[in-house]
């Protein structure tokens, strides 16, 4: 429960949309008991007439037409003002939990799949609906018409007012209790399996060449199916406990209309009560129990729906690794990247970087090498602060970029990653992540500098093509020099190349290579690379080893 009260603040927006609901629902269920109870008065003192008991019909079919029309009426609405309240808060809870989750990229926890990931931003928060939408309502509305119920069998029957006391509270309370206590575990690792199940389903799309080139499909399709056998055997489990449960509401509710009906025929016959009143009170009793199946239901899914809520919070709390200055300063208008004895490690591991200077003039363009998990992503990550460094400084001009914002920071810095994503969108969204004002002639510049303008313009959708994910409808090279044209648009003065030539043909890779230089003139150029650099691509190459800097020249390696 204490992964519910952590969302609480997001409730206060919607309490009047909730607590309307919650009213309705208990209008919904009164209108419905006494539409049950006055029919049953009703029918049962429309027999007696014809015994020759002088009768009013008009009054009671009028009430019975009026509870009818009030009860559909009120459900309207709940179902309208209730599902409109609950999907409100759960768009507003996924807008929260995504602001308070990007910051917190990359997650410490890398063991974290993407699949766990995309889990606990859709359906973790679709299984809380559970709480909102369905059982606090019904479990409200059920004690207060309970209430009514009981209080006017206690006047008019009360050795049966006792018993549906009994009864109504065992139903609403104490049966739910024990199938919440009963499931939760198994509502753990149903969310656990469902997420991992996901999980399968991401890796298998993602690594399908890979597994039909080893021949592993048939390993992977036995895996899915452990996973999904799992997956259904605690779901089984589940909807066992659910029904048992059912059941037992069942035999409660025949337990209390059997004492209601045995006692009322016995004060029936004493000439204590009326025998349509009677037949109103059964009726009305029995109506009085329609909101525990909802309840029942309802609860044997919160297991899943407290999984999840505390999956949920587990993200948001996360510690932040890299925060804004109390006081910032602003990113100077400058070029000059310097690194002063910056030591860095992930975790605590060994050191990656150990004392490493590097200084980098305005417009200047520097290549840095090294062998694969040496750091040189490490490296340029570390002037975007996606981390911090154990020690030393890395400054922008005079600055030291701790003492800046991060977005301060990533509009004067841009990154042009080995993964760069090219997304399922338009070649100008694309392109505009990088400057959303930008217009369609600086648009075509940043292609042409990027040689892609001539194979836009030659599309008969031009720069309103949609490419597929990935790039998927463009080959690797065009993908890669649509990155570069994002990054070209961007107005940083820094510009980081990862890896951009990954995957790339070595004539695909020498062209990208060689039109960097005019590109990117102008601009300051830190390039990772493994890449054989073809002549006057870089102004000075240096390389990684062993956590240190050493400049490539003709003689040898010197330090940087």
């Amino acid at each position: 429960m204490k992964a519910l009260a952590f969302f609480a603040p997001l409730f206060r927006p919607h309490w009047r949309g909730l607590l309307l609901a919650l009213v309705l629902s208990l209008v919904t269920l009164a209108a419905g008991t006494a539409l049950l109870g006055v029919s049953g008065w009703f029918l049962t003192a429309t027999a007696l007439t014809a015994l020759g008991v002088s009768f009013n019909l008009f009054a009671p079919s009028a009430a019975v037409r009026g509870f009818s029309f009030i009860r559909i009426l009120a459900r309207y609405f709940e179902k309208l003002v209730g599902h409109n309240a609950t999907l409100r808060l759960l768009s507003d809870l996924r807008r929260w939990l995504f602001s308070a989750l990007f910051p917190r990229l990359p997650l410490p926890d890398r063991s974290m799949r993407h699949g766990d990931l995309v889990t606990r931003l859709t359906s973790d928060i679709d299984a809380l609906d559970t709480l909102f939408l369905i059982a606090i309502g019904p479990l409200v509305a059920a004690l207060v018409l309970g209430g009514a119920v009981t209080a006017v069998l206690l006047v008019l029957l009360p050795q049966a007012g006792w018993i549906y006391l009994c009864a109504i509270v065992l139903s609403v309370l104490v049966v739910p209790a024990i199938l919440a206590f009963s499931t939760r575990r198994a509502g753990i690792e149903t969310v656990e399996a469902a997420a991992e199940l996901r999980a399968h389903v991401l890796d298998a799309v993602a690594g399908h060449d890979d597994i039909v080139t080893f021949g592993q499909t048939a390993f992977v399709s036995r895996r899915f199916e452990a996973a999904s056998e799992t997956l259904s055997r605690l779901r089984r489990r589940q909807g066992l406990a659910t029904s048992v449960a059912a059941a037992c509401v069942q035999a409660l509710t025949g337990i209390a209309l059997i004492a209601i009906v045995l006692v009322g025929l016995d004060a029936h016959e004493a000439g204590a009560i009326e025998g349509p009143i009677l037949a109103g009170i059964v009726f009305a009793a029995l109506g009085s129990f329609e909101a525990t199946a909802v309840i029942i239901r309802s609860i044997g899914k919160l297991g899943s729906a407290l999984a999840s809520a505390e999956r949920l919070r587990q993200i948001a709390t996360t510690p932040i690794l890299v925060r804004d200055p109390v006081r910032p300063v602003p990113c100077p208008n400058d070029g000059t990247v310097a690194f002063e004895g910056v030591v860095f490690a992930y975790g605590d591991g060994e050191p990656v970087l150990t004392g490493l200077n590097l200084s980098v003039a305005p417009g200047e363009h520097v290549a840095i090498s090294g062998v694969s998990g040496v750091g040189k992503s490490s490296l340029l990550h570390l002037l975007l602060r996606l981390a911090d460094p154990k020690a030393g400084a890395i400054r922008i001009g005079d600055v030291d970029i701790r003492d800046m914002t991060q977005a301060d920071l990533h509009a004067h810095v841009a990154l042009l990653g080995q993964q760069s994503s090219v997304f399922l969108d338009t070649i100008r969204n694309n392109l505009l992540i990088a400057r959303p004002e930008a217009s369609d002639a600086e648009l075509y510049a940043a292609l042409a500098k990027a040689k892609l303008e001539a194979t836009v313009r030659g599309l008969s959708a031009g720069l309103d093509t949609v490419v597929g994910e990935t790039g998927a409808t463009l080959s690797a090279g065009q993908a890669r020099r649509l990155c570069l044209a994002r990054t070209l648009l961007s107005p940083a003065q820094i510009v980081l190349l990862d890896e951009p030539t990954a995957g790339l043909d070595r004539e695909t890779e020498a062209a990208f290579l060689s039109d960097m230089p005019n590109a990117l003139a102008g601009r300051t150029v830190l390039l990772a690379t493994h890449a054989v650099l073809p002549k006057g691509a870089v102004a000075r190459e240096l390389e990684l080893v062993s956590g240190r800097l050493t400049e490539v020249s003709r003689s040898g390696l010197r330090d940087a």
